[in-house]
């Protein structure tokens, strides 16, 4: 893995990591079923694999800026030899007692080297040293990538919305325990 810094957004940052490439390359998708019969509802997802590998585009315009004026937000940014590389946006979900992260960015050339990981466990700290009790994590259905990296550090399927992106995309909801850190 590479030498990467991860620390607090730097305002002057901002218009880089918007302009880092959000869109990503998959093979694979979690393709949703649903069937209602006797007054029964059954949702199940299962991994489907692509005729050929696609582009996905991210379902949502960054907003970093609104997400630095949010008093319950953090950014978090990785930087490597000086240049930002990629960002993860956390809400602090106080109804749930939870970190939401809602992005999770790494620059393309970037990406595979453990910056993403990086900055999961950096948003870890942040969500422990807030008392917080779970970190979940949303990714369109679409994003095997991001599937794959939440379940390699310990997350696990905890539901889904429907409908959920501006694109209409639906959202997978994963989640895991925060280490509580010491005061």
């Amino acid at each position: 893995m590479p030498e990467v810094e991860i620390r607090p957004v730097v305002i002057s940052d901002l218009p880089l990591l918007s302009s880092l490439e959000h869109h990503y390359q998959t093979n694979k998708v979690w393709q949703m079923e649903r069937s209602i019969a006797d007054d029964q509802v059954r949702v199940q997802f299962r991994e489907i694999i692509l005729p050929r590998s696609v582009r996905v585009e991210y379902p949502r315009q960054p907003d970093l800026v609104g997400s630095c004026q949010n008093a319950s937000a953090v950014i978090l940014e990785a930087v490597l030899n000086n240049s930002p590389v990629g960002y993860i946006t956390l809400w602090e979900n106080l109804a749930s007692n939870a970190a939401w992260i809602r992005d999770l960015v790494v620059r393309e050339r970037n990406r595979r080297q453990g910056i993403g990981s990086a900055l999961i466990l950096a948003g870890q700290e942040w969500a422990g040293r807030k008392r917080l009790k779970r970190m979940i994590i949303e990714m369109q259905s679409k994003n095997y990538p991001g599937i794959q990296l939440a379940k390699k550090l310990g997350f696990e399927f905890c539901g889904y919305n429907d409908n959920y992106f501006e694109n209409q995309d639906i959202a997978l909801l994963f989640s895991r325990p925060v280490k509580m850190l010491n005061p």
